[in-house]
Formats: C-alpha cells, structure tokens, sequence
C-alpha cells in the first residue's frame, strides 16, 4: 500500500462549526470545517468547493495567490472526498450571492486544505434532484443517507420520538424495556424463531409486540409504562410493512377508553408541533366502526373529503329491476356514491372503472348520470321514475351528476364503493396533504369469523376486553359482541390503536375458548398468564403507535423506507448487507439444527 492512499486515523483540527450553520452574521470568522465534497469548480485557477456535511452546504474558495499550499491540496479533491478545511468566513460579492442556499450570502476564504479520504465516483449523485431506482438506493444506502432528504426524514424521527418521550414523561409514564428473546405466543402472523444453543431443541420468538408483558407490567404495580418497542413479524410483506418495526407502546392501570385516547391524542399533538410546529387541538372526533363502513366503506376513512357512500335499498324496495330485486331479496344492500357535476369522468372513464370492479370483485357496477331527460345510463330504462326519484333524493343528486352503485352483501359492496371513492378522491385532487383530518375508530367487534380456519378469530387481539353490554352475547351471539377497541386515523392511514384488555383470568379463558383455545391449550400456552390474571389484577389498557408509519405521515413521504436508516425491500432482504444469507454449517451443528432441501 502506498503512503499516499494511508491517512491519519484523526482529522489535523477541531472542527468549530457545521457547514450549513454559517450565516452574515459569521463574517470576519475563521472557522474550522469537516465534510464531504458535494462539488468541485475549477475557475481560472481559483478552486470553488461546495462542502457538505449533515447541516447543508457552503463555498470554500481556494486562491493560490492567498495560499498557494491549501490551493495544491485541493486540486487532488473529488466528488464526496472526504476532506478538512480552515479559513476565514467573508461575505459574497455582490451579484454573487446564491438565495438558494442558507449560507448563499456568505463563502470561506481557506487558509488550510488536507484531503481525509478518497471517494470512488458515486452510482449517483448525492442530492434531491436525482432520481434512483429504490434497489440501487438501499444496495448503496450509506450513500443515499448522505442526501438531505434521508438526513431530515431521519432528524425528523429522533425529534417525533423525543417529543413523545416528553409528552410521556410528563404524564407519569416511566420507561421499561422489554424481552427481545421471550416465548413464542399466537398473535396473529408467524414468529421469528431464534434456536436456544443452551437448550437444543427449544426456541425463543422476537415479540411481535409487547403486548403480554406491558400487561403483566400493569399487573406488578407501574401503573403507567411506555416503551419505543422493537417487534418483528414473518408476515408476507407489502408497500408499507417491514419485517421489524418500531412502535410507541404505552399502557395504563384503571383506563376507560376516553382516557387512553386523551393521552394519545396528546402524543401526537407534540410530535406535529416538535416536528411540523403545526398545532393539533385534541379531542379528536370518534365515529363507531359500523358508521365508518356504511359512511365511507373503511375503518380507516379519509375525511378530507365527502363523496359518502349512500344506502339506497329503501329507494329501490319492489324494483322490477332483477339485478337489484335478487340482492334485496336475500337481505343484500344497494349502496351508491354520488359524484357531482364538477367532476366529470368520460364514458370510457366509466366502462374502465365499472370494469376493474368487475376484474377485482367479481360484480358490477351501474351508473347513470343526470342529464337534461332524467337518469341516462345502461339501467336508467330499467327504474320506474318513482324509484329514481327515491334514489335522488337520497344521494342529494342534481343535474349532471352521475351516480354509481354496487348491489350485493353490505359487508362486501361498503369496501368497493370505498375503493372507488378514494380512486375518485386522488384522481380530482380532492385529497389535500395540507389537512390533517384526526378521528377514532371505535366499537369494533371482537370477533369476525374466519373463511379460511372455519372458527371465530379475534378482530384485535385475544387480550381484548370486551363492551361490558355486550358480555352476554359471548354465549348467545358472539360475532355480535364489539371490543373495547380504538383505532386513531389520519387522512385515510390507521396510526395506531389499542383497547382495554382483559383483566379476568375466567374471561380471558372463556375468550380463548371461543377462539379454540381448550382451557387446557390457554393454560400450557398462557400459563403465566393466567396466573398472573389471577393475582388481582387491575383493569387496564393501552395503544401502539407505529413510529415509521407516524413518521411518514410527519415527512409527507408514501414510503415507510423514506424514514428508516435501514430498511429491507418487500422480500425482506437487505441488498446493502445482503442479509439474510447462508451461516457455516458449524454454527448450524451448534445449534442443533439441520437445513433440509
């Protein structure tokens, strides 16, 4: 290796300032600054260099008049050379100052140049205005941080999740960590399993979330408890899901619903106002889990704009028209969306959408729009006048809106119209990203009934104390029985939720038996559990919040990996390390395990 490719381990001065800090009022200065060469000018002998660092850019000026030393070192100088400089901060000439920069009125006359590492050229340049294929992102992610966008996403989490440390240590919360290695516990998706070398054989899961244990932490007296928990999940994955994850944990002793949502609304109020300054008024609006789905065809709806879903059964009771006529009499629903005038879609528009549903739900959709002679559509013949005058009515339509609607099972034609509703919304710009529409989701029900098991599976999770109204339905009728459940939404994204959790060792048995869960299967499963349970327990509840999810909402970025230092693409992969990969057979035999074909 030749003496000139080794430099010294620590860089030849102390740096005084960041790059980006240096303003006017720096003028007479002489600073000392570490960063990375963003560009490099050559002007008739006079070097420019634009320095980079976390905080932004500014101009060194290199004249070998001025130092004939420092102006040689920085002729070897290369994009994202690492490199060290000193100098005296001079205010631009006039006609030369750069309003596009926060340093743009000021530049640095340096005095001492020296090269701290090379760089080999870049795959891409390292700012905004390049456009990277993902993969070539995450494959070179230490480069792709450096860009000042991953820079602030990344300042924005660690002042999101400062902010709510505050907030949470404010209220009386204390902070506890929790197992990584814990038992393997049904939650819903598939552990990531971790072999025991001690105990061959035997497996440890990383927790899908700390759900037991914050119980358990109620149960031993905290009262209040938080954590930023690391889960994981071996789920299959999808644009916005990562293998793990961060989430904000808190859970309360002796909650009623109002006071876990009041605790975080506040949370989330002082992470827009640390991150964004934009302040956020609790309480936020809650609307039950039926009226979200029969408005707005979602437990997750986007409030910034209308075109709600209507139930026009009642209009077309008797119709002679047999698509409609067949639905109602199996106890079906016709619901429809009305889009107004001002918003007008094409014949083919309509045929392509009507379509799509057809391809992806295996139904249709009918439309008719409101023109100068009435209803004018494919099924405008097949409604008597009276009929179409009930629909109008109902949907509030006027002249040159068209009306859609999807005839079936309630359960199935709400999530279609929704579908199409924010088609609709995103295609006529009516989903502003200035707004912030805040609401909660509550009464869920505690269970839905599983196709694919053929049993009942819980809607949350199996912890979830049921309405106290609805108690007696868990014999009688319970999928009509709701949860103790909540849900906080934000411009059509769920942000997180939580619920009372069981506190009775017989409900929670009786739960998991409805579930299928033998008392015998709850208890070997469950065992501390319910022991625990049964050592007077206290009431008590909480909620999750997703950090990446709440923290892309805060960037205004649509991709959890915009937020994440270091992310896996949607096969779970990390190109940067090339994790997972292969392990030596040794390791293998260690743990005793044996990788099959």
């Amino acid at each position: 290796m030749a003496k000139s490719d080794i430099y010294s381990p620590l860089p030849p001065w102390q740096r005084t300032d960041y790059c980006g800090t240096l303003r006017g009022a720096d003028e007479g200065r002489d600073v000392a600054l570490w960063g990375w060469v963003q560009t490099r000018r050559d002007h008739g002998g006079v070097i420019f260099i634009d320095l980079r660092d976390r905080d932004g850019i500014v101009q060194l000026v290199l004249n070998p008049t001025h130092n004939a030393a420092a102006h040689e070192a920085a002729g070897d100088a290369r994009t994202e050379y690492y490199v060290a400089a000193r100098g005296k901060v001079v205010r631009r000439a006039e006609g030369a100052v750069n309003p596009e920069l926060p340093t743009g009125e000021v530049e640095i006359i340096v005095n001492d140049f020296e090269i701290l590492n090379v760089a080999t050229p870049p795959p891409f340049a390292i700012d905004d205005g390049e456009s990277v294929a993902e993969e070539t992102r995450l494959k070179y992610r230490y480069l792709d941080l450096r860009r000042p966008a991953m820079q602030h996403n990344l300042r924005a989490r660690h002042q999101a999740v400062k902010a709510i440390r505050d907030y949470l240590d404010a209220q009386g919360f204390i902070d506890v960590e929790t197992p990584i290695l814990f038992k393997s516990t049904p939650e819903g998706a598939r552990d990531y399993l971790v072999p025991s070398r001690v105990n061959p054989g035997k497996f440890y899961a990383l927790p899908q979330s700390p759900q037991i244990l914050k119980q358990i932490l109620m149960i031993s007296g905290f009262d209040r408890y938080y954590q930023v928990a690391r889960c994981f999940r071996d789920e299959d994955l999808r644009a916005n899901r990562q293998p793990e994850f961060s989430q904000i944990d808190l859970e309360m002793t002796c909650p009623r619903p109002e006071d876990v949502q009041s605790i975080a609304e506040g949370m989330i109020a002082a992470a827009y106002e640390r991150v964004r300054g934009v302040d956020i008024k609790p309480p936020f609006i809650r609307m039950t889990y039926a009226e979200a789905l029969d408005r707005f065809g979602s437990d997750k709806p986007d409030l910034r704009f209308g075109l709600e879903l209507k139930n026009i059964s009642s209009a077309l009771a008797g119709t002679g028209f047999k698509v409609f006529a067949d639905v109602l009499a199996q106890q079906g629903s016709v619901y429809a969306i009305n889009l107004p005038a001002e918003h007008q879609l094409t014949r083919r528009e309509l045929d392509e959408l009507t379509d799509g549903v057809k391809t992806r739900y295996s139904t249709g959709l009918a439309w008719v729009k409101i023109g100068d002679g009435g209803w004018q559509g494919p099924i405008a013949k097949y409604l008597s006048d009276e009929e179409k005058s009930r629909v109008t009515a109902i949907v509030a339509a006027k002249h040159a809106d068209t009306l859609m609607m999807v005839a079936g099972d309630a359960a199935k034609v709400q999530p279609i119209l929704g579908d199409i509703r924010l088609q609709l919304g995103g295609k006529f710009g009516l989903r502003d990203s200035s707004e912030l529409k805040f609401l909660w989701i509550v009464d869920f029900p505690l269970f839905e009934y599983g196709e694919e098991d053929k049993r009942l599976i819980s809607v949350n999770h199996p912890f979830t104390a049921p309405h106290p109204d609805d108690l007696l339905r868990l014999d009688s009728a319970p999928l009509g029985a709701r949860a103790l459940a909540y849900d906080m939404v934000l411009n059509g994204e769920e942000m997180g939720g939580g619920s009372i959790r069981i506190h009775s060792r017989e409900l929670q048995l009786k739960v998991f038996e409805l579930l299928g869960l033998s008392r015998e299967e709850a208890i070997s499963r469950f065992g501390f559990l319910m022991d625990a349970l049964g050592s007077g327990a206290p009431p008590h509840g909480g909620c999750a919040f997703g950090v990446d999810r709440l923290c892309m909402m805060l960037c205004g970025t649509d991709s959890l990996r915009d937020v994440l230092a270091f992310p896996k693409t949607g096969k779970a992969v990390d190109p940067m390390s090339g994790a997972p990969s292969e392990v030596d057979a040794r390791q293998l035999r260690e743990l005793s395990i044996k990788v099959t074909p």
